[in-house]
């Protein structure tokens, strides 16, 4: 059977998090520790990062519905799925017309041992992690414990795999965080490492903003169509967050 990509795909960070706003304070104030109790797969959504899903999830609702999503592909981390879970409930969809998955290939990188730690907290107590990092690039840099950009890279191979095996034809909205978001950019946009960190560099990819292909029958590929697109939380007047994911990923 020949596998299809889907007719459109759509790719959602997540609301903002609490421990966004917690790790906002603490490089802000200068600290070495991300003061948040929860493991980071615990961290639920702030006030906030609620109000920005529920304004996406109003902006789906008001597609026409041949054009909403069918399949909602989500991560398992709290915030994550609470997003997910608001975006469906906002938009009102009819009783069976959307299939929730959750993937744990679309969890976010695992940060090892440099989890909860600032950037100034990473060069206070693993200097030398510090430099190699800096020598390496965050691209292949791996934390002990933890997650290379490749890292993550290679298990949303397989995501797409199941994509186009699973979904093809179909709507899809995925559900993830920003590492997740720019590294299926690389995949989908067959990017290099310098192409995705130039564009990382550029800026955080905003909480709740979408980034959307279409299906081309003529190159029968996904064409880009809305890149971190947050026209629907402005509209609903919810202030746009860029707050960065990773801790140990300072921009140059």
């Amino acid at each position: 059977m020949r596998e299809q990509w889907p007719c459109t795909l759509w790719i959602v960070r997540h609301g903002q998090s609490a421990g966004n706003v917690a790790r906002d304070a603490a490089e802000a104030a200068g600290h070495h520790i991300i003061d948040i109790s929860e493991r980071d797969i615990d961290t639920p959504l702030s006030d906030l990062g609620r109000t920005q899903a529920r304004a996406l999830g109003h902006w789906f609702g008001q597609l026409p519905r041949e054009r909403q999503p069918q399949v909602v592909l989500c991560s398992p981390y709290v915030r994550a799925r609470e997003t997910a879970r608001l975006i469906l409930q906002a938009a009102d969809f009819a009783a069976g017309d959307v299939r929730l998955r959750f993937d744990e290939r679309l969890r976010e990188k695992e940060f090892g041992i440099l989890d909860r730690l600032t950037v100034h907290g990473i060069r206070q107590k693993y200097p030398e992690l510090s430099q190699q990092r800096s020598h390496v690039g965050k691209f292949y840099f791996r934390p002990p414990g933890g997650e290379s950009w490749c890292d993550v890279i290679l298990r949303l191979r397989s995501v797409l795999e199941m994509v186009t095996r699973e979904h093809g034809g179909q709507r899809v909205l995925m559900v993830g965080h920003q590492v997740i978001v720019n590294c299926m950019r690389y995949l989908i946009e067959r990017l290099d490492e310098e192409q995705i960190l130039t564009i990382d560099r550029r800026g955080d990819v905003p909480n709740c903003g979408v980034t959307s292909y279409e299906y081309d029958a003529k190159s029968d590929q996904l064409q880009a169509d809305l890149v971190n697109f947050v026209a629907p939380l402005r509209q609903a007047g919810a202030p746009v967050t860029t707050a960065p994911d990773d801790t140990a990923a300072p921009k140059p």
